[in-house]
């Protein structure tokens, strides 16, 4: 059976996973997955991610990364944007989710970036997920 949202795919397994406090994850290739990835690595949220080839799409494997104590970095991850309803916004009007603490991850021309990066480049796009 085919995926229809792969982005919702990844972010419910790397939720379950940082509930299980599991080392690694892995989820299904695609650009905009790539891209997420990157923008939780470039943020600290993991430790790395590499994609593995399986013969057919591919799979994105990600490292966690935990508290020097154990706990855990990812709270809390949720899809903004559906495929029933594509949710834009200016980049005035980016989320600062827990007033800076936390992300937004934003589908921009320029890439995904993280909502402080798109301020700095100075460009919206489409709200693809919140991390906390």
């Amino acid at each position: 059976m085919a995926q229809q949202d792969l982005t919702a795919d990844m972010l419910t397994r790397i939720r379950n996973a940082a509930r299980n406090n599991a080392k690694t994850v892995k989820v299904l290739n695609n650009k905009l997955n790539r891209g997420v990835a990157q923008v939780l690595r470039d943020e600290g949220y993991i430790t790395s991610y590499d994609v593995v080839d399986d013969g057919r799409q591919g799979l994105i494997n990600i490292k966690f990364k935990y508290g020097e104590r154990g706990e855990r970095l990812i709270n809390q991850i949720d899809r903004v944007s559906k495929p029933g309803r594509r949710v834009y916004q200016k980049v005035t009007e980016l989320p600062r989710p827990l007033q800076g603490l936390g992300i937004a991850i934003v589908s921009t021309s320029s890439g995904v970036l993280s909502d402080r990066q798109a301020r700095q480049k100075q460009v919206g796009g489409e709200v693809v997920a919140v991390v906390t």
